[in-house]
């Protein structure tokens, strides 16, 4: 992000504290269309939702292939929207933020540029 987009995230942040969102990361409406397909989602809502004890468990749970489901996850954490903790050799999904937000927000009495 650059100058004037910084500064509105900034801004937008503050706001969104205020009203209780204080955990939020902010998405570009290209990589929001590339990233959050329905089978993301549904990987965010379960890890969100339920108790997942490790990669292989959340693929059960959604009863798809592991390999299918590790890959999805780890485009969810290169767009910082998952992590991983680490409890022996598994790999436990886990949300990075409370709430994501897609660009472009408009801030009441700013101009759209």
């Amino acid at each position: 992000m650059k100058g004037r987009a910084m500064d509105r995230t900034s801004k937008i942040s503050k706001i969104l504290s205020r009203e209780g969102y204080d955990d939020v990361l902010f998405l570009r409406p290209e990589d929001a269309r590339k990233v959050l397909t329905q089978k993301r989602l549904e990987i965010i809502r379960t890890v969100e939702s339920e108790k997942v004890d490790s990669i292989r468990g959340l693929a059960r749970k959604l009863g798809r292939k592991e390999n299918v489901v590790y890959e999805d996850l780890e485009l969810l954490f290169e767009e910082g929207i998952i992590d991983f903790e680490e409890k022996g050799n598994r790999k436990i999904p886990i949300l990075r933020h409370k709430n994501v937000m897609v660009y472009p927000i408009v801030v009441e009495g700013e101009e759209n540029t």
